[in-house]
């Protein structure tokens, strides 16, 4: 398939930095995300970039802005190596791969013989040191599984939504971010009640601020789990990435991989979650056990999408034979939803 005009461009300067920076000294480095999957299928992530061995390291020592937005520029300023060939192993399995144009690997590896819970696959890519990865392999038994957005859902950031992904990439560390008051004690609280329920979180975020995100949800007591985001450069087809669809396929995707699990699924009505949630409740109501929607406050309505007051619920459809009930939770916070939840029959 011919790539679009915006591919062509991105890959094109991408393929001279590469040289450039090749020529200086750099070489590739691996940035392990973390993986997802079953007795049957593990799911691996990581994206292959350029990093300069001589660049100065910053003091691991320090905590301040200044330190937190040198890791962030030089995580934002990476380029990626597409192409290159990565071996690897998980469990009893060893497969071959290559990157592809964003220098990303995404594949399923099967007949890997991983025990369920947290487990590790090693990642080696030619002329790089090899990484391990973690993942999460879920049992059969499991029964229920958490898909979180991340913001306005678990953080809130004062920035207007547009500035959020720069904000988030250049300073890790800041007064503006802020955890919603109660969703971790909330998923604290469900796991407690499903032990081994597995945490993902969707996000239209971009794959580059993940190390930034992961920060954040250790140190506010949120639980680890896999992140699902986004490559916001030009698709194969156009300039632009959906966000939509993005979280619509991720939802799809999990509801199909594991068919034993019904899902929370927990955002907020600033964007789109009331819409997507609701769509999968009533086309796929086996998969989904709730429905729960953090409300923002007129502020947060305005950085969200510029209106105090406009919240974009779905429209109610009629209902009929094949609208099966799933309970749709509404709360300005985290001690709020939980305490609907606790009121459910």
């Amino acid at each position: 398939m011919a790539l679009s005009r915006g591919a062509r461009i991105e890959a094109s300067i991408n393929k001279r930095m590469v040289h450039r920076r090749w020529q200086q000294g750099w070489r590739p480095r691996v940035v392990a995300f973390t993986g997802y999957g079953s007795r049957k299928f593990v799911r691996v992530l990581a994206r292959i970039v350029l990093e300069d061995p001589a660049a100065e390291e910053v003091d691991p020592t320090r905590d301040d802005a200044l330190a937190e937005a040198q890791r962030g520029w030089r995580l934002f300023m990476t380029t990626h190596v597409s192409g290159l060939p990565v071996r690897i192993t998980a469990g009893n399995a060893t497969i071959n791969t290559t990157t592809d144009r964003g220098g990303y690997v995404d594949v399923i590896i099967r007949k890997h013989g991983l025990e369920p819970g947290w487990q590790t696959v090693t990642i080696d890519p030619l002329a790089a040191e090899p990484v391990e990865a973690r993942v999460r392999i879920i049992a059969k038994e499991t029964r229920v599984g958490l898909i979180s957005d991340i913001d306005d859902t678990v953080m809130v950031t004062y920035l207007p939504r547009a500035l959020i992904a720069a904000w988030n990439t250049f300073v890790r560390h800041t007064t503006t971010r802020q955890p919603v008051p109660g969703m971790a004690e909330l998923y604290v609280e469900l796991l407690r009640r499903h032990p081994g329920m597995p945490v993902f979180y969707l996000s239209t975020g971009a794959w580059n601020v993940v190390p930034t995100l992961t920060t954040f949800l250790e140190t506010h007591g949120y639980p680890e789990g896999p992140m699902l985001m986004t490559d916001w450069g030009p698709t194969n087809t156009g300039w632009f990435r959906s966000g939509q669809e993005h979280k619509r396929t991720a939802l799809r995707r999990l509801a199909i991989e594991f068919p034993h699990l019904t899902w929370l699924l927990v955002g907020d009505d600033g964007q789109h979650d009331p819409m997507l949630y609701r769509e999968m409740a009533r086309e796929h109501p086996e998969h989904v056990r709730a429905v729960l929607i953090r409300e923002l406050n007129p502020v947060e309505q305005v950085l969200a999408h510029g209106t105090p007051g406009e919240r974009q619920h779905p429209e109610d459809p009629e209902p009929d034979d094949l609208d099966l009930f799933v309970p749709y939770l509404e709360g300005p916070d985290g001690h709020d939803l939980m305490d609907q939840l606790a009121r459910l029959p």
